[in-house]
């Protein structure tokens, strides 16, 4: 029996998806059974049926059930070894919950000075002119609205906006029907695995790259094949010899490289796709962000044979807490998605939708873009100054000029757990890059990442300089 806590601070999906996860791993909901539909359960909850779907797609996306056409989510099989597994870190999470009033020193909040990765500063964000235009479009809203299922899809405004605006700015050619909107990365990867799962059972990956994308694709059922990179990017020989037909690639800023995909890569990369009637996931996360020339196209801009599904992100450059995400597909996926997701309302709020449809639609989105864009070239300038004042030839440099990180190649002899812990006991947060690596024996084991985004230029030179004591003074 699922029992809703409104007064918490946890949203309704994730307490469904919590306790619907316990059961099955608990052995209460079986292989093979059918959870009620999403109509049902949603009445049966009194909550809305996009909360219930969000819950049912966070388990499919973990491999806990399976979406069938026609027949709803099916449980799947657990291997019991994964089952024992869990069950331990279920009892390890509890204890760490216990104690969660005690000090924590792997808080971030403990450091003084956090390079983490995907931190944005809070007073860039445009507080008060975000609460102007909501207070606007609350008090415009009908009833008529509030009270009906949003489309599968996401709200027509919004998504002619977000078409505008990757058709001036990334070169993306598509019509407001081939936009999709969904509330973060996760579910709009698990759409995805949703779409392809009758077809393919192998997506290649680069290597290092993404760890979110990998869980994902492994949680669906998909055999990961990691392809290494070149200086340019994804190695196109590898890629051919992976009898593979889908990959997934970050071109515009690789992650976590940084290094930028050229333009002769990403031909040949579409060559691949038409030779083997391949699929390209094009996650475009950071690409507003260049400081020394401007972005090159995205491949889907300059895709002529609908090969390329474009994936895009607020989280990066307006807020993660939106958890607003889109993707592009071809026109000859349209049809495939329609039928799947025929009952699938988006689980983006419609006011939030309408909040940043007008957002843009009144210029705020390019003026902010513009702010932050200086404001984080100055911030990865400050970056880069200070490494090479107080660290000089001891550090390798990868990835400057774009994005919103950078990794940081050591010549001490350090190991990635040395460099770490040093940096700790100077109070300064850095993050380990090993984890990025399917395959660890190709890790070269000194590097760690320094992400500037979410600290003044104060902050990241004073970071600097003490991260140059922690790791060099004898």
């Amino acid at each position: 029996m699922i029992v809703l806590d409104n007064d918490s601070r946890v949203p309704l999906y994730l307490q469904i998806y919590e306790q619907l996860k316990e059961d099955i791993i608990s052995g209460q909901l079986l292989e093979g059974c059918k959870l009620y539909s999403t109509r049902t359960l949603a009445t049966t909850l009194n909550v809305s049926r996009n909360t219930v779907e969000s819950a049912y797609l966070q388990l499919s996306s973990e491999g806990y059930v399976t979406s069938k056409a026609g027949s709803g989510f099916i449980v799947e099989k657990l291997d019991s070894e994964f089952i024992t597994k869990l069950k331990r870190d279920n009892s390890v999470n509890n204890e760490k919950y216990i104690n969660t009033t005690l000090p924590n020193m792997n808080s971030d909040n403990n450091y003084k000075y956090n390079f983490k990765y995907g931190k944005l500063n809070a007073s860039d964000f445009p507080l008060r002119l975000w609460r102007r235009i909501s207070n606007k479009c609350l008090a415009s809203i009908d009833a008529e609205v509030m009270t009906s299922y949003t489309s599968s899809k996401g709200e027509k405004e919004l998504r002619m906006e977000i078409m505008d605006y990757l058709n001036k700015s990334r070169g993306v050619s598509c019509t407001a029907e081939q936009v999709i909107i969904t509330s973060g990365f996760e579910l709009c990867l698990s759409l995805l695995c949703q779409m392809f799962k009758n077809d393919f059972s192998k997506v290649a990956l680069e290597d290092p790259g993404y760890i979110g994308a990998r869980k994902i694709f492994n949680n669906n059922g998909y055999d990961v094949v990691p392809i290494s990179l070149d200086k340019s990017g994804i190695n196109i020989t590898e890629l051919e010899n992976s009898s593979t037909n889908i990959v997934y690639v970050t071109p515009s800023h690789q992650f976590p490289t940084g290094s930028v995909m050229p333009i002769q890569k990403r031909l040949q990369l579409l060559d691949w796709a038409r030779r083997e009637n391949g699929i390209i996931i094009e996650d475009d996360y950071d690409s507003e962000f260049r400081y020394s020339s401007r972005p090159i196209p995205s491949i889907q801009g300059i895709d002529s044979k609908g090969c390329v599904i474009y994936i895009g992100t607020f989280s990066k450059s307006l807020s993660p807490s939106l958890r607003l995400n889109y993707m592009v597909l071809p026109q000859s996926l349209l049809e495939l998605y329609d039928k799947l997701f025929i009952s699938y309302q988006t689980s983006v709020p419609v006011v939030e939708q309408k909040i940043i449809q007008q957002f843009m639609h009144l210029g705020h989105w390019d003026s902010h873009l513009r702010k932050i864009s200086l404001l984080n070239k100055r911030r990865h300038d400050t970056l880069i100054y200070s490494i090479h004042k107080f660290m000089g030839n001891n550090v390798i440099i990868h990835g400057k000029n774009a994005g919103l990180h950078i990794l940081l190649e050591l010549n001490n002899g350090l190991s990635e757990e040395e460099i770490i812990e040093k940096a700790k006991e100077y109070g300064v947060l850095v993050s380990p890059v090993s984890t990025y690596w399917l395959r660890k024996d190709k890790y070269p084991n000194n590097m760690v990442f320094l992400g500037f985004s979410g600290m003044t230029d104060s902050e990241i030179a004073e970071g600097i300089d003490l991260l140059s004591k922690a790791w060099f003074s004898k």
